[in-house]
C-alpha cells in the first residue's frame, strides 16, 4: 500500500511537471520564434519598427501593423468590458433564474459563431453603416473592427465574470447588507473586489481573442499598412499583425517569411504585457480589498 504522505507527494510532482510542460511550451514557442525572425532582425534592425512598407523595396516597417493591433485590441476592450461586466452582474446579482437561465446559454452561444461570420455581418452590414452614417472614406476602418472584435470577446467577459461573481460566498454579501450597504454598495464594495481575479481573467481572455482574430480583421479593417493622420482617427482603414501575416505568408519567400516571424514576436509581446498589466491592475484592487493600501 502507498502510503498517504506518497500519495501527496507524487500528486504535488505531477501537477508540477504539468506546469513546468506548459511554461516549457511557451519558452520554446518564443525561441522558435526568434531563431526564425533573427535573419531579419539582423538585417534590418531598427528599420522594423518604421512605418514603411513596401516589399518591392524591401522596406518591411512594421510599426502601423502593431500600432492597428493595439488599437484594435485596447478599443475592443474599452467596448466589451463595460458591457461584459454590466451583463455579468446583471445575471449574477440581479436578474431572476428563469431569466438567467434563459440568457446565458445565448450568450454563451455568441462564442461559437465562426470569426468569419463575424466578419462577413462587419464588411457588409456595419461597414456600410459606418460609411453612411460618418462619411468615411471606404467601408473598411478601425472602428467597425472595434466593434466587432468586442462583440466577440463579449461572451468570453461575460461568462467567466457571471461564474467568479456567483463564486463570491453569499455569507460576505450578507454580511455587508446587514452593515447598512445598499445593492449596489454591496455590489462595488465587496462582489466585484472579491471576484476581482476571475473577472481579470476574463478580461485577458477576452483580449487574446480580440487581440489574436485574424478572418474578420482581414475583412473589416482593410489591410493597409498605414497609421492614420492623426492617429486617433478611427475612421481610417489600417492593418494588425495577424492579419498582415495572413495575406503575406501565402505568398511570402526568402527574407520576408524571417519578418513575418518578427510580426509574430511583436504579437507575442505586446500580448505577454498586457497581460502582465492586466495582473499588475489586479493585484492592486486585491490589495486594496484585503486592506494591504
Amino acid at each position: 500500500m502507498i502510503s498517504r504522505r506518497a500519495k501527496d507527494k507524487m500528486v504535488h510532482y505531477t501537477f508540477f511537471g504539468i506546469a513546468t510542460v506548459s511554461v516549457l511550451i511557451i519558452f520554446f514557442i518564443f525561441i522558435f520564434l526568434f531563431v526564425e525572425a533573427y535573419p531579419a532582425i539582423q538585417r534590418f534592425g531598427s528599420e522594423l519598427l518604421s512605418r514603411d512598407w513596401n516589399v518591392a523595396r524591401n522596406q518591411f516597417g512594421l510599426l502601423p501593423a502593431i500600432f492597428g493591433s493595439v488599437l484594435v485590441a485596447v478599443g475592443a476592450l474599452v467596448v466589451a468590458v463595460p458591457l461584459g461586466l454590466g451583463a455579468a452582474i446583471y445575471l449574477s446579482e440581479i436578474a431572476p433564474n428563469r431569466i438567467r437561465v434563459l440568457l446565458k446559454p445565448f450568450i454563451e452561444l455568441l462564442a461559437g459563431i465562426p470569426s468569419i461570420v463575424y466578419g462577413f455581418i462587419g464588411a457588409i452590414l456595419l461597414g456600410r453603416f459606418l460609411y453612411d452614417t460618418f462619411g468615411m472614406r471606404g467601408t473598411n476602418s478601425f472602428l467597425a473592427g472595434i466593434l466587432v472584435l468586442g462583440v466577440m470577446a463579449l461572451p468570453i467577459i461575460v461568462s467567466m465574470s457571471d461564474d467568479s461573481l456567483k463564486a463570491v460566498p453569499k455569507d460576505l454579501k450578507d454580511a455587508s447588507l446587514a452593515l447598512g450597504a445598499t445593492k449596489w454598495q454591496t455590489i462595488r464594495k465587496v462582489t466585484i473586489p472579491a471576484a476581482i481575479s476571475g473577472i481579470s481573467s476574463a478580461v485577458i481572455m477576452g483580449m487574446g481573442r480580440a487581440i489574436g482574430e485574424t478572418m474578420a480583421v482581414m475583412l473589416i479593417i482593410g489591410s493597409v499598412m498605414r497609421i492614420p493622420v492623426p492617429f486617433f482617427d478611427i475612421f481610417e482603414s489600417g492593418n494588425t499583425l495577424t492579419a498582415l501575416i495572413a495575406v503575406q505568408m501565402g505568398e511570402a519567400h526568402g527574407i520576408i517569411i524571417n519578418v513575418l516571424f518578427t510580426a509574430g514576436i511583436m504579437l507575442f509581446t505586446i500580448v505577454a504585457v498586457m497581460s502582465i498589466i492586466s495582473d499588475i491592475l489586479q493585484k492592486r484592487t486585491t490589495d486594496k480589498f484585503e486592506g494591504k493600501r
